[in-house]
């Protein structure tokens, strides 16, 4: 399990790092502040996780890779922004694959560091979302949690999938996989059929 946490946390990085380092360029901020964006954007949600669960020095600090991911995601998205910058959509995608696998790999590793279920399950939805929150405010935008789009939901949805298939014994892909697959097509389809949480009464015009 361990090894497999590692895997799709690297994953989940360079996605959030690639969709952060997008939003640096199109501020637009230099190089530095596109390496800085990235780095928050991939490396804040799992930094809220390490700390809350005691797991310190985090992950980023303990292991090279952690910090390499992001940064040749933000230098990738510096070069090559005019392409990368046209696919609107592809954005939307990698923001959604890191959420849906920091989702069930904050949830499984709470759980080794001896977290009850719903307690894991909330911090996988923090995992989840944290790189994303401080990604909006490091640009000056509302973060997309606080706005009506499906966004945290989705991300405890898959949380819960993960501790319920570890609660039940399974291992492995099985704990991983089907969470992280759930929650990013949860989001992708909430994306498309614009699926928002409620508003306050008379406030759908604002």
């Amino acid at each position: 399990m361990s090894t497999a946490l590692v895997v799709l946390d690297l994953v989940g990085i360079a996605a959030f790092a690639l969709s952060g380092a997008l939003v640096a360029v199109r501020k637009p901020l230099d190089v530095f502040g596109v390496l800085v964006l990235a780095g928050a954007t991939g490396l804040g949600g799992g930094f809220l996780r390490d700390l809350l669960i005691g797991a310190t020095p985090p992950a980023a600090l303990m292991d090279w890779r952690y910090l390499l991911v992001p940064f040749v995601a933000g230098l990738v998205a510096f070069r090559f922004h005019p392409v990368l910058g046209r696919l609107e959509r592809e954005i939307s995608v990698f923001d959604a694959a890191g959420m849906g696998l920091f989702s069930v790999t904050g949830a499984v590793k709470a759980l080794e560091y001896g977290l009850e279920p719903p307690a894991a399950a909330l911090l996988g939805m923090v995992t989840a979302i944290g790189g994303g929150v401080i990604r909006d405010l490091l640009a000056g935008r509302v973060p997309v949690v606080l706005r009506e789009e499906l966004y945290a939901f989705p991300a405890l949805v898959g949380a819960s999938i993960a501790v319920a298939a570890v609660e039940l014994g399974l291992h492995g892909v099985w704990v991983l996989v089907p969470g992280a697959v759930i929650a990013f097509g949860y989001r992708m389809i909430a994306l498309r059929r614009g699926w928002h949480a409620p508003l306050p009464p008379g406030m759908d015009g604002y």
